[in-house]
């Protein structure tokens, strides 16, 4: 495993003609992107106690553009994640709850006959919002949740021959519970593949929970949690991200690691093109929360679990045997020959 101390070398790479524009394009952006990403974070840790790497992860997938996927059992605050990041930033903030009986079109939106103007009139729906809140998104049925495939991937929504653009910046944080509970309906491949990341919140440990029976006991903390940051402030933070560098030995790591999940003989569904996009999208993100303006193979690895594995089918021998896809990525990980910067 790689400290995360090469440095300068990854960034060896770039062209030279270009010095302006592409290696100090992003350096200057840095220092206000962790000013506002550190307020963000802030605010975000005062209503969720004792879990910093899935604020950061969090904050990780809004920074890459992405969507977010909270799994893990009821009550341990996969919501109140959702609902924090989305109330830190003062933008529009919609959410859905989930049922059997949901429609596409309570989702989407739908075109209504009006009267006055005898035509018909499009009325938005949830969806068209910067962050859009999916709660139990698995206990709607598949056709209800196929509704959020067009929106996620091309930030869009068609209604009766229509597109409409969505705003940037655009994210969905879904929560779901684990499939094994009552009344779920599995998310289809091509759903799982749409979330850049998905994180399992984990019960809190005794400290951090007696600290919540403090906080928590007496009023809700999202009642007092105010903005810190404005959307076009997000706007211009992904922005920034997009200026960071990745090295073209980091790229062939990404997609070594990729390839090796297809190829891997405990797996019948690989990784996708789409998750190797997200993969470095995200690793990019990762490096401007560190304030570098480049990627490291450290970027890539602590970000290849909650990226990929959702997105990974088992065998059924892999299933008998009860060997997770996440045991799969950590063990491709940790073999996956490691790029060495040029000097």
């Amino acid at each position: 495993m790689v400290v995360g101390t090469h440095g300068e070398p990854y960034r060896g790479d770039i062209p030279a003609d270009s010095p302006d524009s592409i290696r100090n394009g992003a350096s200057r952006g840095l220092d206000e992107l962790a000013q506002v990403a550190g307020k963000i974070r802030g605010a975000v840790e005062s209503v969720i106690e004792g879990k910093p790497d899935a604020v950061r992860l969090a904050l990780t997938v809004l920074l890459a553009e992405g969507h977010l996927l909270i799994e893990d059992v009821p009550g341990v605050g996969k919501t109140m994640l959702a609902k924090a990041l989305a109330r830190s930033v003062d933008g529009s903030v919609r959410r859905v709850q989930f049922t059997p009986d949901l429609l596409p079109s309570d989702i989407t939106g739908v075109s209504a006959f009006n009267q006055e103007s005898r035509d018909f009139e499009f009325k938005p729906g949830p969806i068209f919002a910067n962050i859009v809140v999916g709660d139990e998104i698995n206990r709607a049925s598949p056709k209800t949740q196929s509704a959020l495939l067009e929106c996620m991937e091309e930030r869009q929504v068609t209604v009766d021959g229509t597109t409409y653009e969505l705003e940037r910046p655009f994210m969905v944080i879904a929560t779901q519970n684990p499939i094994e509970m009552e009344g779920t309906y599995p998310l289809p491949e091509a759903q799982r593949d749409r979330f850049t990341a998905r994180i399992s919140m984990g019960y809190p440990d005794p400290g951090a929970e007696l600290e919540m029976l403090d906080v928590h006991g007496r009023s809700s903390p999202l009642e007092g949690l105010a903005p810190v940051a404005f959307s076009h402030d997000v706007r211009a933070l992904i922005d920034v991200v997009r200026q960071v560098h990745v090295a073209q030995g980091v790229r062939r790591y990404a997609i070594d690691l990729i390839t090796a999940t297809r190829r891997h003989p405990e797996l019948r569904l690989g990784a996708s093109p789409r998750a190797t996009l997200h993969l470095v999208r995200a690793a990019r993100a990762l490096a401007a929360l560190e304030e570098r303006d480049y990627v490291v193979p450290d970027d890539i690895q602590a970000l290849a679990v909650p990226v990929l594995a959702h997105r990974l089918l088992p065998t059924a021998e892999a299933q008998v045997e009860r060997r997770l896809p996440e045991q799969v990525v950590r063990e491709i990980v940790d073999r996956l020959p490691v790029p060495t910067p040029h000097r």
